[in-house]
């Protein structure tokens, strides 16, 4: 079994969980995912299953989508509604206000990393070092917010419609909002809608998982693994090339340079490749061996 499976993870699941239950609901050890979500987060989950699990490095890099939910007013340990509060201020903050805040935030921007997250320093886990109390120096990192809009009210809770790049916290974004608009912040709500060129209404949920493998039918979910790199052109190898390919060597093109799906005579999906001055070169390969 090999292909690409979305998923409508739902809350109180970490990725890793919805990653488990599906290596036993399809009796295959080879899953992976891509963009890890937080248990309290829903939504889309890209999950690559058999030999598609090599393509899980490309996915990573999507931008994604997210509807969240941006509580004023409180600032908690964790940044989002889920962990200890650590101050309470009045938030009446009207709409422009707001909109005025969001602008800093649009655009290339710098993050400080969470302490609970699962970022390495020294060895070891920031939220292994957040629930013992600790705390530990953390270097801004470069995200992009390519777009960030309110869309609604919901209760005390304001909806933001944010577009972003790979390694953006969504809940420091909250948080930082917050800060900015000098009465605290934190994410209360979160839902991926988007990654790459995948959408959640694609996707199904664990239990419709199991009913499909139960009724022999998951296998019509699977998308193709080079569904992944549908935006990339795409060529067919004659079958002297194949044959190079298969041998893990470069061959002579007169294709422009860039990026390429290659495919075989038949229709087989090869592999991802680059060409460049003249030569076709593997970045990854997916031909079954």
């Amino acid at each position: 079994m090999n292909g690409i499976l979305l998923i409508d993870k739902e809350p109180d699941w970490t990725s890793n969980d919805v990653v488990v239950k599906l290596k036993g609901i399809l009796h295959e050890r080879r899953i992976g995912h891509a963009g890890t979500l937080d248990p309290m987060a829903t939504g889309l989950l890209v999950i690559f299953v058999g030999r598609a699990t090599r393509a899980v490095q490309f996915a990573e890099s999507d931008s994604k989508h997210y509807l969240a939910a941006l509580r004023l007013g409180i600032t908690t340990d964790t940044q989002d509604i889920t962990g200890n509060i650590l101050e309470q201020k009045d938030a009446t903050v009207t709409q422009a206000e707001l909109e005025a805040a969001l602008e800093r935030f649009r655009g290339e921007i710098e993050q400080i990393p969470p302490m609970y997250s699962a970022i390495q320093i020294g060895g070891k886990r920031l939220y292994e070092i957040a629930r013992k109390g600790g705390t530990v120096e953390r270097a801004p990192r470069p995200v992009t917010i390519h777009e960030l809009s309110i869309v609604g009210r919901e209760g005390e809770d304001w909806l933001l419609d944010v577009h972003c790049s790979k390694g953006t916290y969504i809940r420091t974004l909250c948080h930082d909002i917050g800060l900015a608009l000098g009465c605290g912040g934190c994410m209360s709500a979160l839902r991926r809608t988007e990654a790459g060129a995948f959408l959640v209404e694609d996707a199904i949920t664990i239990g419709e998982a199991q009913r499909l493998r139960d009724a022999g039918e998951i296998e019509q979910h699977l998308l193709p693994v080079d569904t992944l790199f549908s935006r990339e052109m795409a060529c067919t190898a004659s079958p002297e090339e194949e044959k190079r390919i298969r041998c893990g060597t470069e061959y002579r093109t007169k294709l422009p340079d860039g990026l390429y799906r290659v495919y075989s005579k038949s229709g087989a999906f090869l592999m991802f490749a680059r060409a460049e001055h003249g030569f076709m070169k593997t970045i990854k390969n997916f031909f079954e061996v």
